[in-house]
C-alpha cells in the first residue's frame, strides 16, 4: 500500500489559517489533495492535523482524517519527519501493509501529478531511503556574501572569488513539495538530506515557499499564470 501523508498544523502565525485559506478559488490544502488523487499512485491520502477546521476541509476535498495529531507533535518545534513517522506508525499498528509513504505539504499548490509519478519511479528503481523534489537557486550560492556588523561584506566561499560563473558547482535546494520514503526511514528518523536520498528536479518557476503575506501574493500570481498557460496550450 502506498500512502500520502499531508501534515497540516492549525497554528500558523505569519499567515493565519494558511492551510485552509482560499488560494485561487479553493482552500490551499485542496490543491495538493486533488493532485494526489489525480496522480493515481496512492491507496490512501491522510491528513495529519490538530485542527478540526482543517480536518473538516480536508475531508470535504477527499482526504482521510482518521486521527487527531497529538499536542506534542503540534507545536512550532515539531519536525516533518516526526509527524510523518507518527502517521506511519499509526497505520502499521492497525496492520496496514505499507510499501511507501509520501509526505506532501499542505501548501504545495504547485505540485504536479507527473512529478509525483516520476518520484515514485525513482524511489522504486533503487535502494533509496527517500526521494524528494528540488530546484536550483536563482543565483549561485558560491557568490553569496554576508554583511558584517561593521558594514563591510565577506564572501561565504572566498575560494571562488575568481571562478567564472559557468564553472561554479551546481547547487539545489528543497522544493518543499513531496518526499517519498520507506516506512522504516520515517520511523527511524533518517535524515532527508543525505547520500541515501535521491532528488527529482522541478523547474524554478513552479516552486514558491509560502511563509509570508508577500510569498502568498507572489504564489497566487505565479499560479494564475501557470494555469492560463496550460489552458492556452490545451486549446
Amino acid at each position: 500500500m502506498r500512502v500520502a501523508v499531508i501534515p497540516a498544523r492549525g497554528g500558523s502565525k505569519r499567515i493565519p489559517g494558511k492551510n485552509i485559506k482560499m488560494f485561487c478559488g479553493k482552500p490551499m490544502i485542496a490543491w495538493p489533495i486533488e493532485i494526489a488523487k489525480e496522480s493515481g499512485v496512492f491507496d490512501r491520502i491522510i491528513v495529519s492535523t490538530d485542527s478540526e477546521d482543517i480536518g473538516d476541509v480536508a475531508a470535504r476535498w477527499g482526504a482521510e482524517v482518521p486521527f487527531q495529531r497529538p499536542p506534542d507533535l503540534s507545536d512550532d518545534h515539531s519536525g516533518t519527519v516526526e509527524v510523518v513517522a507518527h502517521a506511519t506508525q499509526w497505520l502499521l499498528d492497525r496492520e496496514c501493509s505499507i510499501t511507501a509513504v509520501c509526505c506532501i505539504y499542505a501548501t504545495a499548490a504547485f505540485l504536479q501529478k507527473d512529478d509525483l509519478r516520476q518520484g515514485l519511479r525513482l524511489f522504486e528503481s533503487g535502494n533509496w531511503a527517500y526521494v524528494f523534489s528540488v530546484t536550483d537557486f536563482a543565483s549561485s550560492i558560491f557568490r553569496a556574501v554576508r554583511i558584517l556588523d561593521q558594514g563591510g561584506v565577506q564572501m561565504f566561499f572566498p575560494e571562488h572569488y575568481d571562478t567564472r560563473s559557468q564553472d561554479l558547482p551546481n547547487a539545489s535546494h528543497d522544493a518543499a513539495q513531496f518526499y517519498w520514503g520507506h516506512p522504516d526511514s520515517w520511523i527511524s528518523g533518517k535524515r532527508l538530506f543525505a547520500s541515501h536520498s535521491a532528488a527529482v528536479a522541478i523547474p524554478r518557476w513552479r516552486v514558491q515557499d509560502i511563509d509570508t503575506q508577500d510569498d502568498w501574493i507572489r504564489a497566487e500570481l505565479m499560479f494564475q499564470l501557470i494555469k492560463q498557460e496550460k489552458v492556452s496550450h490545451d486549446k
